[in-house]
């Protein structure tokens, strides 16, 4: 089977993994978050895996730093949900501290992965 470059990268298969448990998540929200604050973390986390993959078809390592970069914010626009999130009771603080400390990790990662491109 033929693949895509990004599919072996591990930051891209670590952010589909936290994208997919930020979905199972943000479901378990209150309804009226709906289009709201759920909303917005679903998105927001797809968004990162979104970025490494269109990033790293460019030719160019600028523009997958460029790409890295918008994943990396958009990483903390997700823990700032998670804040939020943890604020409304939605979380308990043992799932906040698990999703915080993997958001931690991919970020070292990804800002890791970045300064090798430059």
């Amino acid at each position: 089977m033929m693949k895509f470059k990004f599919e072996d990268l591990k930051i891209w298969q670590m952010a589909m993994d936290f994208g997919e448990e930020m979905n199972k998540t943000a479901i378990s929200f209150l309804k009226h978050e709906l289009y709201n604050l759920s909303d917005q973390l679903r998105r927001a986390s797809d968004s990162i895996a979104l970025n490494i993959s269109e990033g790293s078809i460019g030719q160019s390592n600028p523009e997958f730093s460029r790409f890295m970069d918008f994943s990396i914010r958009t990483l903390a626009e997700v823990v700032t949900c998670l804040h939020k999130a943890k604020r409304r009771d939605y979380l308990s603080e043992e799932k906040f501290l698990t999703y915080y400390n993997d958001s931690y990790y991919l970020m070292n990662m990804m800002i890791a992965f970045r300064n090798k491109l430059k």
